[in-house]
């Protein structure tokens, strides 16, 4: 086995414990600073209509850009069901508008630096020491915090409810567009 997957299965296990929220339970409110700095908050983008939120790494992280860029290439279709879109990480506003513009993205990228809305939906964990002496997450974090997100998917209905979750502690896999886009068909049926 390579160095490498040595050190994935050191992280995912670090990640094994995080659950997440789930479905049925009430998405916690919040407000965080977009790409530009200005505020946005979930309790007023859902007055418009269903929400997903992607929570990711950090613009450094490969899979989170290819998986930010597979929503942008279908961003039409979840729009058609009346969604919206949601990126979030641990970094600062600034990284934000760098992974906005790296990835051509036209959604929200927010940055919850003080991993408060990371820890409200159980997500924050400590990949460990062998993957501090590698990375170190003080300089890429907003606040210098030497933990991350478990890469996670939630779908929120109007009424704040979350109908579909993915936490995921292997960071390689995350709930793909064609399940959003599933979730999304079943959601307007029953509305």
């Amino acid at each position: 086995m390579s160095e490498l997957q040595d050190f994935q299965k050191l992280v995912i296990a670090n990640a094994s414990q995080v659950k997440g929220l789930t479905i049925g339970d009430k998405a916690p409110d919040f407000t965080l600073p977009n790409a530009m700095g200005n505020d946005v908050s979930l309790s007023e983008m859902l007055k418009t209509g269903i929400v997903i939120i992607k929570f990711y790494r950090g613009e450094w992280c490969p899979i989170c850009n290819l998986d930010l860029r597979e929503v942008q290439n279908n961003l039409s279709e979840i729009k058609s069901f009346g969604a919206s879109f949601l990126a979030i990480s641990p970094q600062k506003p600034d990284d934000a508008l760098t992974a906005k513009e790296k990835n051509n993205l036209d959604f929200e990228v927010l940055s919850d630096a003080s991993q408060k809305v990371i820890k409200a939906y159980n997500l924050q964990f400590d990949p460990g020491e062998d993957y501090h002496s590698r990375r170190d997450l003080t300089l890429l974090n907003g606040n210098g915090l030497k933990t991350l997100p478990v890469p996670a998917t939630f779908i929120i209905n109007t009424s704040q409810i979350i109908e579909a979750a993915h936490v995921e502690a292997n960071y390689t896999e995350r709930m793909g567009v064609s399940e959003i886009l599933e979730t999304l068909k079943v959601l307007v049926k029953k509305s």
